[in-house]
């Protein structure tokens, strides 16, 4: 396993992992069986780790307290969501699909030019920020670096930078020393999930006219 996808899985195993980092990875579990393989072991080791741990006793009005709680949450009802639309489904892995009640040109697009178009996600925690990201096949988005982290997930299509090339399922992991040119591969539309914890940093002479206007 790729050592930074490894650690990401183990977080994301945890159950302790924030909301935007967290569906990164659920998406790319969802595309990518490879990944869902490496989980399924790492979920194992973990399960015999704590199997070999010693339990530690629980007061009783802590156990009463949490069958109270199961009881109560059992008797909720349980709210079911619309099925998304056919092209929705088929370009989006189901955990993004709460994120789109209304299908992807439901969305939001705010298009940078004429070959870029993006939508914002509505995550609950504003620490990340996610959006989904469409690339004309043959056509890249401007050259920059990260302030924070930035986690890439390619859902359809796929597109090549300094670092290599990603096709579908792929994540590209990248932090503040990678400065890179993504282009979208030619013959197909790329669309990939992005996460972010900080704004993107763009080089070169629009980069400055950009930079200061970039919400986050």
């Amino acid at each position: 396993m790729n050592a930074d996808l490894d650690m990401l899985l183990l977080d994301y195993a945890s159950g302790a992992m924030p909301e935007g980092p967290a569906l990164a990875v659920a998406a790319k579990l969802a595309i990518d069986p490879a990944a869902r393989a490496d989980m399924r072991l790492l979920e194992a080791t973990g399960g015999a780790l704590f199997a070999d741990a010693d339990a530690e006793p629980v007061s009783e009005s802590l156990l009463a307290a949490t069958l109270g709680r199961l009881d109560h949450d059992a008797g909720r009802p349980v709210l079911s969501e619309p099925a998304p639309d056919e092209e929705t489904r088929r370009l989006l892995p189901p955990p993004l699909w709460r994120y789109a009640p209304r299908g992807l040109e439901g969305l939001r697009w705010q298009q940078w030019g004429k070959n870029v178009r993006e939508a914002v996600l509505p995550l609950a925690d504003r620490r990340y920020r996610a959006t989904l990201l469409q690339v004309r096949g043959g056509h890249g988005v401007l050259r920059h670096t990260h302030e924070g982290t930035e986690l890439t997930v390619v859902l359809a299509g796929s597109f090549h930078d300094e670092t290599g090339r990603y096709g579908p399922g792929a994540m590209q992991i990248c932090d503040d020393t990678v400065r890179h040119r993504p282009v979208a591969d030619r013959g197909e539309d790329c669309l990939c999930l992005g996460v972010v914890s900080a704004p993107l940093h763009f080089t070169g002479l629009i980069g400055r006219f950009i930079n200061p206007r970039m919400k986050f």
